[in-house]
């Protein structure tokens, strides 16, 4: 990425296992930055076997507080054609394979996520891609599934039905698992294609996408690089309360919980649990 400076490739080991790859720490317009592919270096794992637990505790545990999530999509508004980006707000999961929760048996929470993004980071990534001249819809709701397979039509009618605006098989339960670790988070969706339930899907073939994948990706860097100014001063507490979500979670009685359970806890939990 063009202007990242004193860039490391670092290994950070979890004790929910390996993240999806090493994690890249480098500087950006002066900002601490840290990058972390999602589906690892030449996209190594499928959306269904993404260790999405280690992958957030990597992130809060080398110390960032803000996360930036870029995904390819499929659009179902007629209005978002490919090349558009989507600053989400609201996700529909329908994954049904994946650990969804750093919290289990002997030390159980329930963290509200009726609003799973951070409004600061959606204002910052806005600003950016007006900055960026990037066409960006402001909200909309994005179905996580499962995959890897793409929807059958039926599907895709369904969801569209549904009034979502694009599809995609990462973002969940990642934005959950963030809230968990008290991370703020925003989802920068870029549409690649209209999904199946488009009458001119079947004409796009392979070509055209990763064109669109290409182009994406360019303008995923930009809005990046010009948001950073907007992030730059981080207030004291988000005012949102994305990094206090555990304030009011706790359930499990502190005589009642596991020893070993709040040992992994310890990155994801530890303002709390050390409080």
């Amino acid at each position: 990425m063009a202007g990242l400076t004193n860039t490391q490739w670092r290994k950070v080991s979890t004790p929910w296992g390996d993240p999806s790859d090493e994690l890249l720490f480098g500087k950006l317009d002066g900002a601490e930055m840290v990058f972390l592919p999602r589906h690892g270096r030449g996209h190594r794992h499928s959306p269904s076997e993404v260790n999405y637990r280690a992958n957030i505790d990597a992130l809060k545990r080398v110390g960032c507080h803000d996360v930036i999530s870029v995904s390819a999509c499929g659009s179902f508004k007629e209005h978002l054609p490919p090349g558009s980006f989507v600053i989400v707000d609201q996700f529909i999961d329908r994954t049904f394979m994946r650990q969804k929760s750093f919290f289990s048996t002997g030390m159980v929470a329930h963290v509200s996520a009726a609003h799973p993004v951070c409004h600061r980071l959606g204002d910052a990534l806005e600003k950016a891609a007006k900055d960026a001249g990037i066409n960006a819809q402001r909200g909309g709701t994005y179905l996580c599934m499962e995959g890897p397979q793409f929807s059958t039509q039926a599907e895709s009618f369904l969801y569209k039905s549904w009034g979502c605006d694009v599809i995609g098989m990462t973002n969940a339960p990642e934005a959950k698992l963030a809230r968990e670790a008290e991370l703020c988070y925003a989802s920068v969706a870029m549409v690649t294609d209209f999904d199946c339930w488009h009458p001119d899907h079947d004409h796009v073939d392979v070509a055209s996408v990763i064109r669109v994948l290409l182009d994406n990706a360019a303008k995923g860097q930009s809005l990046v690089a010009h948001a950073v100014k907007y992030l730059k001063d981080r207030p004291e507490h988000c005012h949102q309360g994305c990094d206090r979500a555990l304030d009011n979670a706790l359930i499990t009685a502190p005589e009642k919980r596991d020893p070993a359970v709040l040992k992994k806890l310890d990155a994801v939990a530890g303002r709390i649990l050390n409080a």
